[in-house]
């Protein structure tokens, strides 16, 4: 059904090159970014109180992996193929019988290779850093886009994308090595969200596969889908556009992923968004938070970097993340953020950690617009 292969080839070749530097610079800031991640351990570790009173924790298993862009695309695709699997699996046995079916699938195949190529190369140059939460466990980075296999047990590891640090630190016009400590700080707070949250990562898959579950698989549908999708983008809802559409929930335009989904789906990806909207708050205020101590130009740091987010690149760019729907993560790390930082005042560091108790403690979409709602629900009573 998707020709990994072809998807990472593709993506290889389309990505944009990386900033120029040489061996000397570039072996300097793997480095640096090596430390700065180790670093920033102890400093999340110690503001978030997430691991309580216990100040050495067991070992957590993941590893940093300071990566160009053909392997943040690699990784990338692995955790797709693992994500995605039991989607796959049923449209595959959906798929018609006798050489005309394998035809149309191996055709088919090189198609969605191409496309997820071309979403890779798109984001693999403006992505700084992730958590990727269902990578193989066995497995510091795929040579090529190979899925676990059968049983083999998974964990996170955190991804350093160093180019594109150079790349904005060099855009900005910042200190580098703050630059490169700041960002750790943020992705360090993911990676510890999950490391001390143990069943996080499990929610979260269970999610996913509840909204991939959802899917129809009928194609004249998705087709007829797509369409509405692209018509809807056409006729307005673009970002350039200059009023944005609003839909009868209340959100700026819609995206692609918005049209395809069934209404359990939408209800799925409401509670989905709630939780990202969390974890990415949560990780620019942890790393704010600690950043004026160990940080010295936090401030500038974040006044320019907040301006790059919000200002973008070109038209084309900017439809894109539109019709992908990744301005709605630029939302999330604004409302999450408003979220924790009115927990946190209301209720204490930690009162706030109350959060990662169970599913049931974690906020509702609703909840992260309304703080007050969750404190509630949740301590009993209302902020002041």
């Amino acid at each position: 059904m998707v020709d990994w292969n072809l998807a990472v080839a593709t993506a290889t070749r389309f990505v944009r090159p990386g900033p120029e530097v040489n061996r000397d610079e570039a072996r300097a800031v793997v480095a640096e970014l090596r430390r700065h991640a180790k670093e920033s351990e102890a400093h999340v570790r110690a503001f978030t109180r997430m691991f309580g009173d216990q100040e050495d924790p067991a070992d957590t298993g993941t590893p940093v992996l300071i990566v160009d862009r053909p392997g943040w695309i690699k990784a990338n695709v692995a955790g797709f193929r693992e994500v995605l699997k039991p989607l796959l699996d049923k449209m595959q046995a959906r798929k018609p019988g006798g050489p005309g079916g394998a035809v149309l699938g191996t055709v088919g195949g090189k198609v969605t290779g191409v496309e997820v190529g071309m979403l890779l190369s798109f984001l693999a140059s403006r992505v700084l850093g992730q958590y990727e939460t269902f990578a193989p466990a066995t497995r510091d980075m795929p040579a090529g886009p190979a899925a676990p296999g059968p049983g083999e047990p998974r964990t996170g590891r955190l991804l350093l994308v160093a180019p594109n640090i150079v790349h904005v630190e060099r855009e900005l016009d910042v200190d580098p090595h703050d630059f490169r400590l700041w960002v750790c700080l943020h992705e360090e707070t993911h990676r510890t969200q999950f490391t001390a949250v143990p069943w996080l990562r499990d929610h979260i898959e269970q999610e996913i596969q509840a909204f991939l579950g959802e899917t129809e698989i009928d194609p004249s549908t998705l087709i007829e889908r797509l369409r509405e999708a692209f018509q809807a983008f056409s006729s307005g809802s673009r970002p350039d556009a200059e009023e944005a559409s609003v839909d009868a929930d209340g959100d700026e335009g819609r995206s692609l992923i918005d049209l395809v989904q069934t209404p359990n789906q939408r209800e799925i990806l409401g509670r989905l968004t709630a939780v990202m909207s969390l974890l990415e708050g949560h990780a620019d205020y942890v790393m704010d938070g600690v950043g004026p101590d160990v940080v010295p130009s936090v401030a500038e740091i974040r006044e320019k970097f907040q301006r790059r987010r919000q200002s973008g690149a070109g038209r084309m760019d900017m439809a894109l993340r539109k019709l992908l729907g990744l301005d709605a993560k630029l939302r999330q790390y604004r409302d999450g953020e408003r979220f924790v930082r009115a927990v946190v005042d209301e209720s204490g560091m930690d009162g706030f950690n109350r959060i990662w108790t169970s599913p049931n403690t974690l906020p509702t979409k609703q909840e992260i617009a309304k703080p007050a709602d969750w404190v509630a629900r949740v301590h009993g009573r209302s902020e002041t």
